[in-house]
């Protein structure tokens, strides 16, 4: 029992040490972020856009745009 726990508990480790598994899931809750972000951008009405300077065009290329199509300084 011992040797089955240690084992998978370095696996884990050295599954995270390599970064895929944290980067996997900070990838996906970057593009939870965006999703959210578009659909609140979707749903501002041309006078709130206009306040942040974005065009209703803007807005909507933005909020089309897909949950994983995030901005690369977001993945720094």
């Amino acid at each position: 029992m011992f040797a089955s726990l240690h084992t998978s508990t370095l696996a884990v480790a050295h599954v995270q040490s390599r970064g895929t598994l944290a980067d996997l899931a900070k990838r996906f809750r970057l593009a939870m972020i965006a999703r959210r972000q578009r659909a609140q951008l979707a749903k501002l009405d041309d006078a709130m856009l206009a306040d942040i300077g974005i065009s209703p065009r803007q807005a909507a290329t933005e909020a089309a745009r897909s949950a994983w199509d995030v901005p690369s300084n977001w993945l720094r």
